[in-house]
């Protein structure tokens, strides 16, 4: 008897410890369990809008130094209060685990936001400047939380750091608004970009990466879109309409990326600012801060005008969100062009890539010579494009040499050190535009490379009922 009221205790003992051991307390003394994902059962699409113990929604984002640095975000959930990257060179096997591995701490610190219709959610963001690369050189890094215990590390990512000559060309991929549908139908557009193009050497996203700046939904959509590619392809953005609201930029913006802080004010760091790659100077323009906030225009401008004057590199590329010259009837940003485009024409801008329309036009306001293949003395080139599904109807204008309606696209620009080549293409493939500008001297000469496929309009396309 007494040793059948031994073990009773004993398996009563067992039992409790288990329930203690799956149980942790929140620092404001609420008791939760583990994980997130079971308390959110409930929750639709609930593993894309929690996080866990283990890194997600990790990104790799460009410095003002590619060739010698990059920057990596990742998020995990509060109990996970510090993290951690390690990086090394890139090895043929798995010795590089033998060889000198780097550990950078990263700045961590404790978030929560709770969106319109969405739960309370709340997560630990961490953010790490990797610096002291060699140029050209490939390394893997992983990101966690520095214990032994792999559970609790992401996997070796690998990536490449920028040239820092012009001897070789680089390319990158631009994406018009992804907004909508993220996740269902935004995916296969960067996806298929990356399947096509598997060497590009970094991503640049026009604005409207989601719809609702604050949605946790739409974020994860949109972290689960890329997935390994963010991580593995540095990405640089500039912010859109959709990422405001009310004036105000979404809150996860600066927890989610790393972006270069040398604009202007504080109002605009890593919204607007310029990097170098190569031989080019990009340049974002943050023109929903632009409309909102006459300090933060007056403030860009100048600006704008001190980057494009101190510029000792050959080619010059700007992302806006909203586009110099509008595709959409009725739409036109007039203070935006007004403002921005003297200095554009003043300094020889080359291009200029733009979203918010949703519809594709590219072309140069100087159109007199439309038709013609080569164009001589050819100045700055504006590009509108979108590559998620919402779409609007298009007006057809002088300046535009090519239009196209009803049509998710990427763009693939790749640029050397008397060129650069541009093609538009959808997501099967297809190539839907295409034109190169030649440099050489101080003269720009453009050869239009557009298709033979006719211009596709809705009206071609979505038959009335």
């Amino acid at each position: 008897m007494r040793i059948l009221k031994s073990l009773l205790i004993l398996s009563i003992t067992c039992m409790l410890n288990n329930m203690v051991q799956a149980q942790h307390k929140h620092t404001d003394g609420e008791v939760q369990s583990h994980s997130h994902y079971t308390t959110h059962d409930a929750t639709p699409a609930h593993k894309l809008i929690f996080p866990s113990s283990t890194p997600d929604r990790i990104i790799s984002n460009l410095t003002e130094d590619a060739a010698h640095s990059f920057a990596v975000n990742w998020r995990t959930d509060q109990q996970v209060t510090n993290g951690v990257v390690e990086v090394a060179l890139a090895t043929d096997g798995p010795e590089f685990l033998l060889r000198d591995v780097r550990k950078i701490n990263a700045v961590s610190q404790k978030f929560e936001n709770k969106n319109r219709n969405e739960p309370l959610v709340r997560a630990t963001y961490h953010s790490a400047l990797i610096k002291d690369l060699q140029p050209n050189t490939t390394y893997v890094y992983r990101v966690g939380n520095g214990e032994k215990d792999n559970a609790y590390w992401s996997e070796w990512f690998q990536i490449t750091t920028a040239r820092t000559g012009m001897e070789e060309s680089f390319s990158f991929i631009y994406f018009g608004d992804a907004q909508n549908n993220v996740k269902s139908m935004w995916s296969r557009v960067i996806r298929s970009s990356y399947r096509d193009f598997p060497q590009v050497d970094f991503m640049l996203h026009a604005g409207d990466l989601i719809n609702d700046r604050d949605a946790n939904l739409e974020w994860g959509e949109w972290f689960h879109a890329g997935s390994f590619i963010h991580a593995t392809v540095p990405s640089v953005m500039t912010p859109g309409n959709h990422e405001y609201r009310d004036g105000i930029l979404t809150s996860l913006w600066k927890p989610q990326f790393s972006l270069p802080e040398n604009g202007p004010i504080e109002e605009l760091k890593e919204t607007c600012f310029t990097l170098d790659y190569q031989d080019m100077k990009l340049i974002s323009i943050d023109s929903e801060g632009f409309d909102e906030s006459l300090e933060a225009r007056e403030a860009q401008v100048k600006w704008l005008d001190s980057v494009l004057q101190s510029n000792t590199k050959k080619w010059v590329a700007i992302t806006t969100h909203y586009p110099i010259y509008s595709t959409k009837e009725g739409r036109d940003n007039w203070e935006l062009r007004e403002a921005i485009k003297p200095l554009i024409d003043k300094y020889g801008v080359d291009l200029v890539l733009q979203g918010h329309d949703h519809t594709y036009a590219r072309g140069f306001p100087e159109n007199e010579d439309k038709g013609l293949t080569v164009v001589e003395n050819a100045g700055t080139v504006y590009a509108v494009s979108v590559s998620g599904p919402k779409m609007y109807d298009s007006k057809d204008q002088e300046w535009m040499v090519r239009r196209g309606e009803y049509t998710q696209l990427f763009q693939i620009i790749t640029v050397s050190e008397n060129s650069i080549e541009y093609g538009a293409y959808t997501p099967v493939g297809t190539l839907y535009d295409a034109f190169e500008i030649i440099k050489k001297n101080g003269k720009k000469k453009l050869i239009n490379k557009i298709p033979d496929d006719p211009i596709r309009l809705k009206k071609d396309i979505v038959k009335p009922e």
